[in-house]
C-alpha cells in the first residue's frame, strides 16, 4: 500500500515539474516580446520598404513580413538570436523580387505619400509608420496611422501612381 502511494506522488511530482518548466513566467515573455521589438527596429537595413512583423509564444519567435533586400532577413534572425531565453526561430520573412521597375515604384509612392500635405505630419522620425510594400508592381500599405482620414488619404495617394497594378490599404488607425 506505502509503495503503491510513494509511486502515486512521486507520478503527481513529476508531472508538476514537467508542466512548471512548459510555462514562461509573464515577466520573462514580455522582456523577450520588448527586445525582439527593439531589435528589430535597430536593425541598420530597415527602411520604409519593409515589414517586419513577429509572434512571442513561450521562448520562441516567428519573424514575418516582407523586405526589399536579402540580408535584411538574415540580419533579423541573427539580432532575434542574439536575445537571452530565445530558444527557436522561425524566420518566415518573405525577400521581395529584386526589381528596376519596383524600386522606382518605391520611390514613386514614397514621394507622393510622404509628399501629400496631409501625410507629411509621418515623414518625421527615424522610422516612419506608413510601410511601403512593392512586390512586382502590386503594392500592399502596412503600419499604422492616427485616423481613418489618412488610411484614406494614403491609398488614394498610391493609386494615382502610375505603373501600380493594385493597391492593398493594410493600414490600421491607432489612436494617440
Amino acid at each position: 500500500m506505502k509503495a503503491k502511494l510513494i509511486t502515486a506522488v512521486s507520478i503527481l511530482l513529476f508531472t508538476g515539474i514537467s508542466l512548471a518548466q512548459d510555462r514562461v513566467p509573464a515577466k520573462a515573455a514580455e522582456r523577450i516580446q520588448r527586445e525582439v521589438r527593439h531589435e528589430l527596429l535597430m536593425l541598420p537595413y530597415f527602411t520604409v520598404f519593409d515589414n517586419l512583423t513577429y509572434e512571442v509564444n513561450g521562448y520562441d519567435v516567428t519573424l514575418r513580413g516582407q523586405v526589399a533586400r536579402p540580408i535584411l532577413k538574415s540580419d533579423a534572425e541573427k539580432a532575434v538570436k542574439g536575445i537571452e531565453g530565445v530558444e527557436k526561430i522561425d524566420n518566415q520573412i518573405e525577400v521581395l523580387p529584386l526589381s528596376p521597375m519596383d524600386d522606382g515604384l518605391r520611390i514613386n509612392l514614397y514621394r507622393t505619400i510622404y509628399g501629400y500635405p496631409g501625410l507629411q505630419k509621418y515623414s518625421m522620425g527615424v522610422q516612419q509608420p506608413i510601410h511601403i510594400i512593392v512586390k512586382n508592381g502590386h503594392v500592399t500599405l502596412e503600419g499604422v496611422v492616427d485616423n481613418e482620414a489618412d488610411k484614406n488619404a494614403a491609398g488614394i495617394q498610391a493609386n494615382s501612381v502610375p505603373g501600380i497594378f493594385s493597391v492593398i490599404n493594410n493600414l490600421r488607425v491607432v489612436k494617440s
